[in-house]
């Protein structure tokens, strides 16, 4: 601690100790340092105030819980406090004198005053209470008192914890039904989040009540990391904060050593799920150790062990190995036993596990038949898949499977929209494609190749470049016959072709189509499977993510390109709507724009159809971004001196807007009455203002994409407006815009143009899409 501990006198000068405990300078304190210094600095402090307010004679205590009773005290955290007597007549006194400095001067406080035996009930109806009362540490005062009180709570604990596991259980669900998962969460609660510090906490209680063993090292260590970065947080922050924000990410990151905050994502995810395996097997083994109630559950003794499959047995609620099964010379038994608690969606013995990784014999290339059997069966279970590779992960023996997961492993996402680490991702995309299994004629391939379609990433490479030759070396060490490894590969390799094709390109264009086609080979197999892997991947990303309307587009890909495969002729275009048609013929008569919305199966389309004149795409698209409308296409056609713009939209939030508003606002923008470029800013400025920190915008060409034209594509941070602003710049380098196409991701976006023009000056271009995209 800083300076003399005399010179900490009053609560204020207490307050003012610590902030300059956490003050920047040449003698800045590392986490676990700081939270030591925080402890000795608040027991000082209290040990003095206690004796002046009266606790100091027999009968009374003043004990800390919480934070300060384990002595992690992380910075702006409240103290826990609780002032416990043996009867004695002025304790209300004493507590005024205790608790009003404090409040006084501003320290949070959670405090309570009671004796032995108020404490003690109190915590008989209150698990929190209970908790709290474990870590229970004294301060000042008698400390036979405090004594008693902790002596109390723990035989009290040990004795009734059988009957409050079901209440943990629900409680802990209804916290991290709030919290959500840290290891997953792109700013996760390090507190009440699942795998964080309130289950490190539970677990500590389960230990101590005898029913499991004391946490391992590797939860130590994950312990230490979350109480890490929860110090760094806070004192970045300056406030007391429990979730970590993505702008504090790299701040909190630098602190720990770290080199950013996806480093420090992909440590918190590992340590958050270190920290849910062990609650998981600790609440097992505490309902294992359960006391067997009535003469019947006395009589049957040990659960019965009912067979699953050779050597797998179901003993009790959880999957062993059976009595004579001996892994070391049973090749396929791991894979077995990992099917077995898949279909069964019971969860592994940790004993098992163990026994597995200590003896479980290598797999050597080819895997035997009934190895590669038993992981397609495996990848086949559906949903009993993703605990499953959670235990063998956090055991080491899914990576002994497939080394090449580790690259992957906690691997955060890079944007928003993928809800979960790479890893994981993998392995709920299987258990997608498991339900489109009847699909395709190669089910086992769907299956492999959406368990390694993005095992490519964390390479600093083209993920699929990458992931195809991983890809090559995984089939052909898990025995698949060559063709099926270079499907493998391919599927990898292109696995992002469809949906890039369908959000990006136009799909009615036969160039579109060609390239497809020739860039599989014309491999109809390899169509199926990779429109079956697109949807399987979509929506294991995260909500939202896979639409009808996308799905649809795709669907309508795939079916042209079969068509192409098979020699079959390709359908036209379609000709404008007649009521289009009519509608175009009475602008073009009048010169007054109008506005049709219509709602279709997988989304809306607003059609905009005005006087045939430069800039209507950028004002249309300006009118959409105003309304709160999302556009994901835009068809531009023309017909007798009217310019027929199709949109297909969708709300941000809310409900669609009133057609008649759309085409007002849309006559004030022609006219140059309704300032769009305002408008927009100030509306972006609502809502949070432009992105902080945007990625570099990059613009990209592609030729023999587009019939007659080529495709510009840009790929930026979104922004509200952004395509009002990038069509803008378009149209003041007079190109002509055919179509175009928006691909959100998260929060960003890929733009494509096809454009056309005599003779097109790309670099003049470039820069003022890349000046629109700032």
């Amino acid at each position: 601690m800083e300076n003399n501990e005399t010179a900490v006198v009053t609560a204020d000068d207490l307050v003012r100790a610590r902030e300059r405990l956490l003050v920047p300078g040449r003698r800045r304190l590392a986490a676990e340092p700081l939270r030591e210094a925080l402890v000795d600095l608040h027991e000082f402090w209290l040990t003095k105030h206690a004796g002046g307010a009266g606790v100091s004679g027999p009968g009374i205590a003043l004990v800390a819980v919480g934070g300060l009773g384990r002595r992690e005290l992380v910075p702006y955290s409240d103290l826990d406090l609780v002032l416990v007597h043996n009867g004695v007549k002025n304790v209300d006194e004493i507590a005024e004198k205790l608790w009003y400095p404090l409040w006084n001067s501003g320290i949070g406080l959670d405090h309570s005053v009671r004796t032995v035996g108020e404490a003690l009930r109190v915590a008989a109806g209150d698990l929190r209470t209970a908790l709290g009362l474990l870590d229970i540490r004294h301060i000042a005062g008698d400390p036979e008192v405090t004594q008693k009180l902790a002596e109390g709570a723990k035989q009290a604990w040990r004795g009734n914890v059988r009957n409050r596991l079901d209440e943990m259980a629900e409680s802990s669900q209804k916290r991290w039904a709030r919290g959500g998962e840290i290891a997953h969460r792109v700013e996760p609660d390090l507190k009440h989040g699942r795998g964080g510090l309130r289950d490190l906490t539970l677990l500590d209680a389960l230990s101590l009540a005898q029913l499991v063993d004391r946490p391992s090292a590797e939860v130590d260590e994950a312990r230490r990391l979350l109480l890490d970065v929860r110090t760094e947080l806070r004192r970045v922050a300056r406030k007391p904060r429990d979730v970590l924000r993505a702008q504090d990410g790299d701040e909190v990151a630098s602190a720990l050593g770290l080199a950013d905050r996806f480093a420090l994502a992909r440590s918190l995810s590992s340590a958050a799920r270190t920290v849910v395996y062990a609650f998981d097997v600790a609440m097992r083994a505490a309902r294992a150790a359960a006391p067997k109630r009535g003469l019947g559950a006395f009589l049957r003794g040990q659960p019965p062990r009912r067979p699953l499959d050779e050597g797998v047995v179901l003993h009790g609620s959880e999957v062993s190995l059976a009595r004579d099964a001996i892994p070391s010379r049973d090749p396929a038994l791991l894979l077995r036993v990992a099917t077995a608690a898949a279909r069964s969606k019971h969860p592994i013995a940790t004993g098992t596990l163990s026994r597995l990784a200590d003896s479980a014999p290598e797999l050597r290339q080819p895997w035997p038949r009934e190895a590669r059997e038993e992981l397609l069966a495996l990848l086949g279970s559906g949903s009993g898949l993703v605990d499953v590779v959670e235990a063998l992960d956090r055991t080491d023996l899914w990576g002994r499977l497939f080394p090449e997961w580790g690259a992957v492993r906690d691997l955060p996402p890079r944007d928003a929209a993928h809800m979960w680490t790479v890893d994981r991702h993998l392995v709920q995309t299987v258990a997608h494609a498991a339900r489109l299994a009847t699909t395709v004629a190669r089910p086992d391939l769907l299956l492999l190749g959406a368990l390694i379609h993005d095992i490519g990433k964390g390479r600093q490479q083209d993920h699929s470049e990458v992931g195809a030759a991983l890809a090559t070396q995984i089939g052909e060490r898990i025995g698949l016959w060559p063709q099926d490894v270079e499907t493998l590969s391919a599927m990898v390799r292109h696995h992002l072709l469809l949906p890039h094709t369908a959000t990006r390109r136009d799909v009615e264009d036969e160039a579109t189509v060609h390239r497809v086609v020739e860039t599989l080979g014309g491999d109809a197999i390899l169509l199926e499977l990779l429109h079956a892997l697109a949807e399987s991947d979509s929506i294991a990303t995260g909500p939202g993510v896979w639409t009808d309307w996308k799905a649809a587009l795709m669907a309508d890909l795939v079916s042209r390109c079969r068509k192409a495969m098979a020699g079959e002729a390709l359908p036209k275009p379609e000709p404008l709507d007649p009521v289009h048609v009519a509608m175009a013929e009475r602008v073009a008569a009048s010169g007054k724009p109008d506005v049709l919305l219509e709602k279709q199966d997988h989304a809306a389309v607003v059609t905009v159809i005005a006087p045939d004149r430069p800039g209507l795409l950028s004002k249309a698209a300006g009118v959409l971004a105003l309304n709160s409308l999302e556009v994901h296409a835009a068809t531009l056609r023309a017909h007798g001196g009217a310019t027929v713009d199709a949109f297909t939209v969708s709300p941000r939030f809310g409900s669609l807007p009133d057609a008649t508003l759309l085409r007002e606002q849309l006559s004030r923008a022609i006219e140059g009455s309704l300032p769009l470029a305002d408008k927009l800013t100030a509306k972006e400025r609502d809502y949070g203002g432009p992105p902080l920190d945007p990625p570099p915008a990059k613009v990209l060409w592609f030729d023999d994409e587009a019939t007659g034209a080529v495709v510009l594509e840009l790929r930026a941070a979104d922004r509200i407006g952004l395509l009002h602003r990038v069509a803008g710049a378009l149209e003041q380098c007079g190109v002509d815009v055919q179509w175009a196409r928006v691909s959100t991701l998260g929060a960003t976006v890929v733009d494509s143009f096809s454009i056309a023009g005599a003779d097109l000056d790309r670099r003049r271009i470039e820069r003022a899409v890349l000046d629109a995209a700032r």
